[in-house]
């Protein structure tokens, strides 16, 4: 039957209810109990005489003439029920011919086990309480297509339990992280979406124009610099959680929107960082899935502390045998990251051409939870340098699953310093590499009052919860991802 056929089937249906005067439409309805506490008051017992209301979709009809059951899903759960002539009556129970798989019915009375000790609520009054007029998708045997998935995120969720599971388990990661935060004394703050200047990453920026104010403005690409003004200001401890925009590629791995957290300490450095970092992403790991190990792919990802952490250095000579120390200058570099296998640029600066060998050597083979850390400061326009080596600075990323997860420094507060690198940052962004940090002169001045030791982190939620709970692609953690237009005839 044809999808127009379907909806002119049920439209006939619809108008059927409303010529015996029901409104299949109401404003309210009033559920004493969910499915699964309705489930549960029956635990140990096979009736519960009180009455109990209850209301979900209609996932499943099986009609035996004078006796029908439905099975009723709401968020919580699914529910048997058991509808009866002799109980509702002839002209209530003529309603059940006008109802399909996907309608919302809300049903009282009070429940028993059948013989096969299955919980059901044996219906004394029922309520239509919205009308479906599309077909649901292969009859709750799935959605498979991916296309489809995405674009009608709705259908997915009705179909897939997969991917409603997987969208709980992102709220419950993102609770229990507010909870970790908070619990150690960070302040959750919010800082402006739309900025005059796109500063804090090497990103490309969404550009609009506030036509009030005469000026063109950009949706950011990072929180970090509007927090640093935060921790000058006198917060020590602060952190957002928020959505960022960089106009770059889309793939299983990149959105053009996602959400990232960012945090702030006073008085620590990197090292403090790692600790924090694996702390919480182990108690979130416990409190939100109920365990530090997660299937993954073919293997098993364990979240449990201590993680290895590995200089850049030493990674990139375990998995590739360069030594990027031995490659002082950029025409060496250059060689040496060629001779990988790697296409070259002719534009790329020596930490640029390291960051390629760290994503194509070293990246594939984390995929346990790894720090790499000790990075270019090319690469790092805002991380304090080591002292014992000014040409690297304090810094880390986090890897799981072969993906950066997480990005944390030792952030840079000598404001000279700060002011020299990011003008270096607008010559290279001037010579046509438009992936560098504009400088922020609000920034600079801000930083020029003087900002205390600070230890940073930005951790991409979306990835993070692609790593906890195991799935491919980054469009599968996002409920709503952008996708190419379909192709108009």
């Amino acid at each position: 039957m044809g999808e127009e056929e379907i909806i002119s089937l049920r439209t006939a249906k619809l108008e059927r209810l409303r010529s015996r005067g029901i409104d299949p439409y109401p404003a309210r309805f009033r559920p004493s109990h969910t499915a699964r506490q309705a489930v549960e008051l029956l635990k140990g017992r096979d009736h519960h005489p009180d009455p109990v209301t209850i209301a979900g979709r209609i996932i499943a009809m099986r009609h035996m003439g004078k006796a029908t059951f439905i099975d009723l899903r709401d968020g919580s759960d699914r529910v048997q029920t058991y509808l009866k002539e002799d109980i509702l009556g002839p002209q209530t129970y003529e309603i059940l011919r006008d109802l399909d798989l996907g309608d919302f019915l809300g049903v009282r009375g009070p429940l028993f086990r059948t013989k096969t000790g299955e919980p059901t609520v044996q219906v004394e009054q029922l309520t239509v309480l919205a009308k479906a007029l599309r077909a649901l998708p292969e009859k709750w045997h799935g959605l498979q297509d991916v296309e489809v998935r995405y674009r009608q995120r709705y259908l997915d969720l009705i179909a897939n339990p997969q991917a409603r599971e997987t969208f709980l388990a992102r709220s419950r990661i993102i609770s229990a992280i507010r909870r970790f935060l908070d619990g150690r004394g960070f302040l959750e703050v919010e800082t402006p979406v739309l900025q005059p200047a796109a500063g804090g990453a090497a990103a490309r920026p969404f550009v609009t124009y506030h036509n009030a104010l005469d000026r063109q403005l950009c949706l950011r690409i990072a929180l970090e610099l509007h927090l640093k003004r935060l921790v000058i200001g006198g917060y020590d401890r602060v952190y957002e959680i928020g959505r960022i925009f960089r106009n770059e590629g889309v793939s299983a791995r990149h959105s053009p929107e996602y959400t990232m957290l960012e945090s702030y300490q006073a008085y620590a450095d990197y090292n403090d960082v790692m600790d924090m970092v694996e702390e919480m992403t182990s108690t979130v790991a416990r409190e939100a899935l109920g365990d530090t190990t997660v299937d993954h792919a073919d293997t098993k990802i364990d979240f449990a502390p201590p993680w290895p952490r590995l200089t850049l250095r030493d990674a990139i000579k375990r998995y590739s045998d360069i030594d990027f120390e031995d490659y002082p200058d950029v025409e060496s570099m250059q060689r040496a990251t060629a001779s990988c296998g790697i296409a070259v640029d002719e534009t790329w600066g020596r930490g640029k051409l390291i960051d390629e060998l760290l994503s194509a050597k070293v990246e594939p083979n984390l995929i346990q939870p790894t720090f790499i850390l000790d990075y270019p400061v090319e690469l790092s326009p805002l991380a304090k340098r080591k002292p014992d080596n000014p040409r690297l600075v304090e810094r880390f990323e986090l890897f799981i699953a072969g993906r950066e997860v997480a990005n944390a420094y030792s952030e840079l507060n000598d404001p000279l310093e700060q002011r020299q690198r990011m003008l270096q940052q607008a010559r290279l962004r001037a010579a046509g590499d438009e992936e560098v940090e504009l400088a922020d002169e609000e920034f600079l001045v801000a930083l020029e009052h003087g900002m205390p030791p600070c230890g940073g982190l930005g951790i991409g939620i979306d990835r993070l919860v692609m790593a906890l709970t195991g799935q491919p692609s980054i469009r599968e953690v996002i409920l709503f991802p952008h996708l190419r237009d379909r192709e108009r005839p």
